[in-house]
């Protein structure tokens, strides 16, 4: 799965679930950046 793919799919899921950024990122342990990075695919463009 490409990162804008992946970014989709977790802006999409994290929306169905009725979560913010924040509220997402504090569940999963994470910073509410690294959540929007994911989404924005950001966070895989540094890795490639």
């Amino acid at each position: 799965m490409d990162s804008k793919k992946f970014g989709e799919f977790v802006a999409e899921t994290r929306k169905e679930l009725g979560l913010t950024q924040s509220e997402l990122a504090k569940k999963l342990s994470v910073t509410n950046k690294a959540v929007s990075r994911w989404e924005t695919g950001v966070y895989f463009q540094k890795g490639d």
